[in-house]
């Protein structure tokens, strides 16, 4: 299994920055994609950001242009700058890793990380 611990979260007025971190233990060689995902009050879970081992990454065409994924695999972390925020970027942030195991693929969450976005 693969445990994941984010960071960096807070509230932070209009048009400011945050960057999150989500530092990822236990069976590392398993993971194939590390990305975040967001959850709003009364809305359903979507994906923020991924990057896959690769080096590919993918972002919603909500927040392209404004959020950046990266990763430091010496650190085996993963981080979302997020620049300009905005009040509809305020959310739970989910941490979340693809693993395998054999031919089976499983799904990794952090605990999440709140980010307000309010004046």
């Amino acid at each position: 299994q693969v445990q994941l611990v984010e960071s960096g979260g807070g509230l932070v007025q209009p048009g400011g920055s945050l960057r999150l971190s989500c530092a990822a233990s236990g069976s590392i060689y398993s993971i194939i994609a590390l990305g975040w995902y967001r959850q709003a009050p009364g809305k359903r879970r979507e994906l923020v950001a991924g990057v896959t081992t690769r080096g590919d990454t993918d972002y919603a065409d909500s927040v392209k242009g404004r959020f950046t994924i990266s990763r430091d695999n010496a650190k085996n972390t993963v981080y979302l700058q997020m620049n300009g925020l905005k009040p509809e970027d305020t959310a739970v942030y989910y941490c979340h890793a693809k693993t395998t195991r054999g031919p089976h693929l499983y799904d990794e969450w952090g605990q999440g990380t709140q980010v307000t976005v309010s004046t």
